[in-house]
């Protein structure tokens, strides 16, 4: 019978040692995530955000002035990771202001399963289609761009067009290893309020979901899809958030999480939400 090893005990041997770590600390399942790619974004820009906040409300475009207005159409806006309703109400609130009806995702925190998360906003968007008597526009934010795409693709016959800020949604995300890395304390610490059914392989191209597959492998759309995107975004890298089609792709001078408070942002967003998609 051969001894037992002490786990106080640290060979001497340098071999020995790392054989010892890997058999005390294995990698996990998921450690290597095949859709996901750590880009040198540079994150510093991302403290430029609270200036174009105050620069929105200075414009003419967040008073409704020199932009397409709306008929009353339904719009649903779904907020991005780790963001939830409360940051997306300057985007509501201008919206209504310029003939739209807003809507809410009532995502309180933006840090569940995405699958899960998904499923809630179909369930909210055929809830507006049913209510208006009109198909809905969504705009979202970074992954809530990710969220609209995949309602898109799973209930088409309630959606009108999308408009993402911001989203990677292109082939894998591509973002900064900060927010890679948040993603993964997450899932370690999910709870009651937070992450509550995420799981190991959650948001990954292991797992399996209806989320993952429309990203990986989006099913054929007929819903028009437009992409907001700015090369100074500190957080994904901008490739990652155009779509194969170039006149649906639009640039803008902005952070990432500016775009939520951007002026040249809402008036692109005025010029997509009006008229024939």
């Amino acid at each position: 019978m051969s001894k037992s090893r002490n786990p106080e005990e640290r060979p001497q041997d340098g071999l020995e040692s790392e054989r010892h770590d890997a058999w005390f600390e294995p990698a996990g399942a998921f450690d290597h995530d095949p859709s996901v790619e750590h880009a040198k974004t540079e994150l510093w820009r991302e403290a430029k955000w609270p200036l174009e906040w105050l620069g929105l409300r200075l414009s003419r475009v967040y008073r409704g002035c020199g932009v397409p207005h709306g008929s009353g159409e339904p719009v649903l806006i779904v907020p991005g990771f780790l963001g939830g309703d409360l940051m997306m109400l300057d985007l509501y609130w201008w919206l209504l202001r310029i003939g739209y009806r807003p809507y809410l995702s009532h995502i309180a925190w933006n840090t569940d399963c995405p699958d899960h998360t998904a499923r809630h906003l179909a369930i909210r968007t055929r809830s507006l289609h049913k209510k208006t008597g009109e198909r809905v526009r969504l705009i979202g934010h970074s992954l809530g761009g990710m969220l609209a795409k995949c309602v898109a693709q799973e209930a088409p016959e309630v959606v009108d067009r999308v408009i993402t800020l911001g989203s990677p949604f292109r082939e894998m995300v591509r973002a900064h290893p900060a927010v890679v890395g948040l993603w993964d304390q997450l899932k370690l610490g999910r709870g009651l309020l937070v992450g509550r059914n995420l799981g190991p392989s959650c948001g990954t191209g292991h797992c399996m979901c209806t989320f993952v597959q429309c990203m990986l492998d989006p099913k054929p759309c007929d819903v028009p899809q437009f992409a907001i995107y700015s090369k100074k975004d500190g957080v994904a890298a901008w490739e990652s958030c155009i779509g194969d089609d170039p006149s649906c792709n639009f640039e803008v001078d902005s952070t990432h999480v500016g775009m939520a408070f951007s002026a040249p942002t809402y008036r692109v967003i005025a010029e997509r939400l009006n008229g024939a998609a």
